[in-house]
């Protein structure tokens, strides 16, 4: 096929970002292949080429803009929730580069996609970054994280991960406290002038307490996790273009909260504790202990999720949902891209079905990707 889009020679502008035009070309095919009815597609591709010669870049249509990010969530390789793309609810916030804009509507973004418990997958997209100044940033790796605390004798409380956005937190001013569970201000910088701390209001914030369905002492854990995992440190790239700031959230998996965030040696590592209340053998690793300790640590996690009425997953019924996904994609006529380390759930992989199988490792467009 005949490529429209013509070479251009860099745009004499300072900065990070020279749009790549057979990026931009070959989403917008794919916009046009896949949304007919959306326009004549060389006069669009005219358009954009104009575009960048002028500026270095182009803006999106809204419909453009939907799919992309929709695409994107479909692309994502190492998410096994992918069955429910096209519901990603797309929040257009690209004319907002303040650091108190952003944070106005990250916190928005929470309570949207919180629903009370009904967890709302969703996506806010800020400004792109251009040749001439850079889009804002959110420094947390998630709108909702816990902070981890430092100790002189080197020991953490709370979440070891955070520990250095903690201190930088700290740096900028915050003033938490020192539990287990504190959840940290967003660190905003925006495109340009100083960073600026965003401290999440508490009805932006759902949390679960863990309990478990037959031990009373569980809850003498003190535990917790919040309802929504929002990614907040990618860049959402879509036909050559990079939102910087595009925070994204599903719901979560149990065994993501209970077979990692909870459970990782370098995270809240309560594996050894759940074992010694469970009156379990902890000498040998024969005794498979940790296993036995994991599997009553996920009970918990989906147990007061449902108590709370949170929306949440299980690895049997997310892996199930995966197929059927990859077997529509198919039918699509479409490469499904996954990433087996990521799609095998963390608990019980090769009682999953989605163990016993290969996978599509390519590369594709849009997508989700880490930022620079």
């Amino acid at each position: 096929m005949r490529t429209w889009i013509r070479s251009l020679r860099p745009f004499d502008a300072v900065s990070h970002t020279i749009i790549d035009l057979r990026e931009a070309e070959r989403f917008l095919r794919l916009f046009h292949a896949e949304n007919p009815g959306s326009g004549d597609l060389l006069t669009r591709l005219a358009h954009v080429t104009a575009e960048v010669a002028r500026t270095g870049t182009y803006t999106h249509t809204p419909e453009e803009l939907e799919f992309g990010a929709r695409v994107a969530w479909r692309n994502s390789n190492r998410c096994i929730g992918r069955l429910y793309w096209r519901s990603l609810k797309v929040r257009d916030r690209r004319a907002i580069s303040s650091a108190e804009g952003v944070a106005l509507e990250c916190v928005a973004h929470l309570r949207q996609a919180t629903g009370e418990g009904k967890i709302r997958p969703t996506v806010t997209v800020f400004a792109q970054d251009t040749p001439a100044r850079r889009g804002p940033r959110v420094l947390n790796d998630q709108l909702i994280r816990y902070a981890g605390h430092r100790a002189p004798d080197g020991s953490v409380v709370g979440d070891p991960r955070q520990v250095r956005l903690t201190a930088l937190a700290r740096e900028l001013g915050w003033r938490g406290g020192q539990g287990r569970f504190d959840v940290l201000p967003l660190v905003i910088q925006p495109a340009s002038g100083p960073r600026l701390l965003c401290h999440l209001p508490g009805d932006a914030v759902l949390e679960v307490p863990i309990t478990h369905p037959e031990y009373r002492w569980f809850a003498e854990l003190g535990l917790r996790w919040h309802a929504v995992p929002a990614i907040s440190n990618m860049c959402l790239e879509i036909g050559g273009v990079c939102y910087p700031c595009a925070p994204f959230n599903g719901w979560y998996m149990g065994a993501e909260i209970g077979a990692r965030n909870l459970a990782d040696a370098d995270r809240y590592d309560q594996l050894p504790e759940v074992a010694r209340r469970l009156g379990l053998d902890t000498s040998t690793e024969r005794s498979l202990w940790r296993d036995h300790a994991l599997v009553e640590l996920n009970v918990a996690v989906l147990h007061s999720f449902d108590l709370a009425g949170v929306s949440m997953t299980d690895h049997h019924t997310e892996s199930r949902r995966f197929l059927a996904h990859l077997e529509r994609e198919e039918e699509a006529g479409r490469v499904c891209p996954a990433d087996w380390s990521w799609i095998v759930p963390p608990l019980s992989g090769a009682a999953t079905p989605v163990f016993h199988r290969y996978y599509d490792q390519s590369t594709m467009t849009p997508a989700f990707v880490p930022r620079h």
